[in-house]
């Protein structure tokens, strides 16, 4: 009986988590029914720092926005406080806009007659120091290094001049001002007075200044300034007027200071940038190399990965991204265009032309087309929190791979199979170069990345599960057109939703009748490191999702 229980136990455990009811949360800057999107307003890249508390977007402007979370702050502040109490810790997640700074501006190249768009194309959050954030964007060339901290701002909020006094006397307490009494309120003047009573000088009243007023409010700076004769170094001996400036601090503004730049150390496209774990160094990839830098070193980096051939006519594949293992310090990853995955370490050479780790997986026979190495692209790479999967995304799948079995993924998804008869058009439009990114969820149970028609898909990892859901970038994420019966349903495209027609636009219809659009994409989103939320980017909106 107890081995039964046992037994009932262990199957329970085993189960796969049922799927996820995923709810609006907000939108920043939603377009209007019929609004023009600028193209400098359309979102490149979204990261959430490793605490989740912090979201920071870029986009083709060259702008830098950050956004905070809202509602932990207003309960308690971190996980442990909200454990002590009743507050939920899953409880619907809120943003609020933060700050936003220009961090690139568009350049050109007059040796090679280029020009370099302000794009960003990146954006990597750093360990955070003494109440600053610290954060890293780099558009395809240069990589800049950023702070952002409160600063107090200091203001002038009075001067120790009685009002009533005229104004040919305003800002100044001199020997001749009097008042019939003595300014108290402010602090006290006896340390003058009784300077003043053992002083020879005629000048200064027997009594002191009674009209100078010493504030002793702490937040309060007080700035002396001398007027006159004598020695600036004795504080009251031969000064004829004396001047207090009171400066108050009471407000603070965010400010965004760039504390390094790293260029001139890639002659093609960045495409990733990736922190280490040791918190000092990160990495740049470009199609044909690999550097390694140090972030307090700006002038100078290592080359750790270099696939540029001798004769560049025997180029056959470019590096599309990289990645930093999440815990070990010495282990990259790096995917290309041909579908595969290396894992190096840079404990065994300083140029690491070796790979200690190759994942690919092998082709069916007789299924090579010339769209074949188009689709096989490896767009996006990631590591799970814990480092012991992969997650890579090409053109039509996701696919998760155990860094220790590199035999093959131990799951692939098919995110948009009703799209491979349109392989053709999708060339043709140029749709098919683009780069879909991928995230894993903090528990690792769930993948998730984008599609056409604003549309994402979320993915159970677990064996046995089924999950696929698929959300739309609107406040109605769950909204679904019925299925057209002449089409049955498939299971890999049971949950498309329908999207609405714009225009004069054409959009395609997949099997159950819903209607996809090229021209609306989503490419860039990120999961928060510990709880379920996801953040997408449409256009120049930036959606977020919990469940």
């Amino acid at each position: 009986m107890e081995s039964g229980d046992g037994g009932e136990v262990a199957s329970a455990a085993a189960d796969p988590p049922s799927p996820l009811e995923w709810k609006f949360s907000q939108v920043f800057g939603e377009r209007t029914a019929g609004e023009e999107v600028q193209e400098v307003d359309i979102i490149s890249a979204i990261e959430f720092d490793k605490t989740g508390d912090h979201l920071a977007t870029g986009d083709r402007g060259g702008r830098v926005v950050l956004f905070e979370r809202k509602d932990t702050k207003e309960h308690g502040g971190n996980r442990k406080d909200l454990e002590k109490t009743d507050y939920p810790a899953g409880r619907h997640p809120e943003f609020r806009y933060k700050t936003e700074f220009q961090s690139h501006e568009p350049e050109f190249d007059y040796l090679k007659s280029l020009e370099i768009e302000e794009k960003i194309n990146k954006i990597r959050w750093c360990q955070t120091s003494n109440g600053a954030l610290f954060l890293l964007s780099t558009n395809d060339k240069t990589i800049k290094f950023w702070k952002v901290q409160e600063k107090k701002v200091k203001k002038i909020s009075e001067i120790n001049v009685d009002p009533s006094k005229g104004a040919g006397n305003v800002g100044i307490a001199s020997s001749s001002v009097s008042s019939p009494k003595p300014h108290l309120v402010n602090g006290d003047c006896s340390v003058i007075q009784s300077y003043n009573s053992s002083s020879n000088d005629p000048s200064f009243p027997p009594r002191g200044i009674p009209s100078l007023r010493l504030p002793v409010t702490p937040e309060i700076v007080m700035w002396p300034l001398f007027m006159g004769r004598g020695d600036y170094n004795c504080l009251w001996s031969d000064c004829l007027c004396v001047q207090f400036i009171m400066v108050t601090c009471s407000e603070s503004s965010l400010v965004a200071r760039c504390r390094r730049v790293y260029a001139h150390a890639h002659d093609y496209h960045i495409n990733s940038i990736s922190n280490n774990s040791d918190g000092e160094t990160f990495i740049s990839a470009d199609d044909l190399r690999i550097n390694l830098w140090n972030l307090e070193i700006s002038n100078q980096s290592f080359n750790i990965v270099d696939v540029k051939p001798t004769n560049m006519e025997d180029l056959t594949e470019v590096i599309t991204s990289a990645e930093f293992h999440p815990t070990h310090c010495n282990t990259l990853a790096y995917s290309s265009s041909k579908g595969s995955i290396r894992l190096i370490d840079l404990r065994q050479s300083a140029l690491c032309d070796s790979h200690s780790k190759l994942f690919e997986e092998q082709e069916a026979p007789g299924s090579r087309s010339f769209f074949t190495e188009i689709i096989a692209s490896v767009s996006d790479v990631k590591f799970a929190r814990d480092g012991r999967y992969l997650l890579s995304r090409d053109y039509m799948t996701l696919k998760l791979w155990d860094i220790n079995m590199d035999s093959g993924p131990v799951s692939t998804f098919q995110v948009h199979e009703y799209l491979r008869p349109k392989l053709c058009d999708l060339y043709e439009n140029d749709s098919i170069f683009d780069k879909f990114e991928c995230c894993l969820s903090g528990d690792g149970n769930r993948v998730a990345t984008g599609s056409y028609s604003n549309l994402f898909r979320i993915f159970g990892c677990a064996p046995e599960s089924s999950e696929a859901t698929t959300l739309e970038a609107s406040k109605n994420p769950m909204r679904r057109q019925v299925q057209t019966p002449s089409r049955p349903s498939r299971s890999l495209t049971s949950s498309i939703t329908r999207v609405v027609r714009r225009g004069a636009e054409s959009p395609g219809v997949d099997t159950n009748g819903n209607s996809f659009d090229f021209t609306t994409k989503l490419l860039h989103l990120a999961w928060h490191p510990s709880e379920n939320s996801i953040a997408c980017a449409a256009a120049n909106s930036l959606y977020m999702y919990y469940a």
